[in-house]
């Protein structure tokens, strides 16, 4: 599968900054290295010079005792304090340096029990009389302790000497490597990026060929579409004899010429078959609309003028049936206004206009609410882009249920809103008699009320038509009611 040259360039740019990211990061490591070591080495270096410093106190303080016993100056002996104390120091920072490696720390342990020892050996010759015999029996006898501090200064330097090998060929490596790691980064994306380059030129060169070719084939489509829109504007006006000429290549635009001459061989008997179809359609809403309402009409009227004319020969009996004739006579109507209300719903295409719903719920309420019930809003109502005739409607059913059907004669509706994202969340709550859950479901199909069929103002239709016009706009409604608690009908309009 061929690539577009988008994709092409956004795939290539995207090796070309992956290569670089990746071996920047190679180079920032090894960067990292190269400094940790070079640490490291430095570190090791301290330790030297502290061993070195360590191993001269201590000659240093050998050498006043005996520089005291040979010439008798007091102040060797100064030099031989001060340099235990100039070793303790040492000590203890080689204790500090070398913290985290054990081996070395035993070694220092070791080696400060040692120069204690040295110290508590050399005190009592500081008090003895100086001479020279006195000098050649402190040697003699101080050989062996010597020979064990220089073993032990030794070993430390060498472990130490040992670590600064390793941890120099580490740096040397990693000085080497940073360069190399930044230099190959920066060749690895230049050549992706030169390569990037040619490949884009060459597809630009071919997309010059291929819009070249493009321009002929459409140049060529656009007259063949004149041709067939030509066709198509003259079978508009009436005329169904034409026909496509010269058009037998074997394409889409000749196949649908072909398919446009089929198309005109038939249309005319298609036309007046589809002509008497649209007369009974005409007629059945004629019928619909005048033929089942005139009658309708005329027996209210009959049985209005038995009412005034006979009202004096009516008998209880009679008047019931009449009043019951009238309730029926009106529910009919009521049913007959609310099928072809519902045949309606959301079959026309309303335009699209800005609505505030603050304003829209307190026009609604104007219409539909009496004095005795209050619209509560605690919610602030948005404003926004949508069919203003049906979200009316839906209102307007909505709150017209939650008066009609309360069984107060005051009450309140209060009407919520939220954001659920692409939609909003309208609520519509009543605190009227409330809904069992089994007719939750019931309530919104056609014909269905919850009311004696008896009732003239309940036809079952009100919410069939609001379930309609919200499906109509991919929304949904649902209603969450209990017995005595109230009614919420809460549904979902697209923004």
């Amino acid at each position: 599968m061929r690539l577009k040259l988008n994709t092409k360039i956004i795939l290539g740019f995207s090796l070309a900054l992956s290569v670089l990211l990746l071996t920047s990061l190679g180079a920032y490591k090894s960067i990292q290295q190269l400094s940790f070591y070079t640490q490291q080495v430095q570190h090791t270096n301290q330790v030297l010079q502290h061993t070195s410093d360590l191993r001269m106190r201590i000659r240093d303080a050998q050498v006043a005792v005996r520089g005291y016993l040979l010439l008798g100056e007091p102040t060797y002996l100064l030099a031989y304090r001060d340099g235990f104390q100039r070793a303790t120091i040492d000590l203890d920072s080689l204790q500090q340096a070398v913290r985290d490696n054990p081996e070395q720390q035993s070694r220092l342990d070791t080696l400060r029990r040692t120069i204690s020892r040295e110290r508590a050996f050399l005190d009592p010759w500081t008090s003895l009389p100086p001479s020279p015999s006195t000098a050649r029996n402190l040697v003699e006898a101080d050989r062996n302790n010597l020979n064990h501090l220089q073993e032990l200064l030794a070993r430390l330097r060498a472990s130490e000497e040992a670590l600064l090998r390793d941890r120099m060929r580490n740096q040397d490596l990693y000085r080497i490597t940073s360069p190399a790691a930044i230099i190959a980064a920066a060749v690895l994306a230049v050549v992706i990026v030169l390569w990037l380059f040619v490949k884009i030129l060459k597809e630009l060169k071919a997309n010059q060929v291929l819009q070249a070719e493009l321009t002929r084939i459409n140049e060529e489509t656009a007259r063949r579409i004149d041709v067939i829109e030509e066709l198509a504007e003259r079978v508009v006006q009436g005329d169904y004899t034409v026909k496509v000429k010269n058009e037998d290549q074997k394409d889409s635009l000749g196949n649908l010429a072909t398919s446009l001459n089929r198309m005109t061989q038939t249309l005319e008997e298609n036309f007046t078959a589809l002509q008497n179809r649209n007369k009974e359609l005409d007629q059945f809403a004629y019928v619909a609309a005048h033929d089942l309402k005139a009658p309708l009409r005329g027996v209210t009227t009959v049985v209005k003028w038995i009412e005034d004319e006979l009202a004096s020969e009516l008998g209880q009996q009679m008047r019931q049936y009449l009043a019951m004739m009238k309730d029926r006579l009106n529910r009919l109507d009521d049913l007959i206004n609310g099928l072809l209300a519902y045949a309606r719903a959301g079959r026309d295409s309303q335009a699209q206009e800005q609505v505030s719903v603050e304003q829209l719920v307190h026009e609604v309420a104007d219409m539909v609410v009496p004095a005795g019930f209050q619209v509560e809003q605690p919610d602030p109502l948005p404003t926004f882009l949508t069919d203003r005739l049906g979200l009316q409607q839906v209102f307007t059913n909505l709150m017209g249920n939650a008066v009609k059907y309360h069984h107060q004669p005051t009450g309140t509706i209060t009407i919520g809103c939220r954001d659920v994202g692409r939609h909003y969340e309208f609520r519509v709550q009543d605190d009227g008699p409330g809904i069992a859950p089994e007719y939750h479901e019931k309530i919104f199909l056609i014909f269905q009320t919850l009311r004696d069929r008896h009732t003239a103002e309940s036809t079952g239709i009100g919410l069939s038509i609001v379930k309609k016009i919200i499906d109509e706009q991919k929304g949904s409604i649902h209603v969450e009611s209990a017995p005595g608690q109230g009614a919420t009908f809460v549904f979902t309009w697209p923004k």
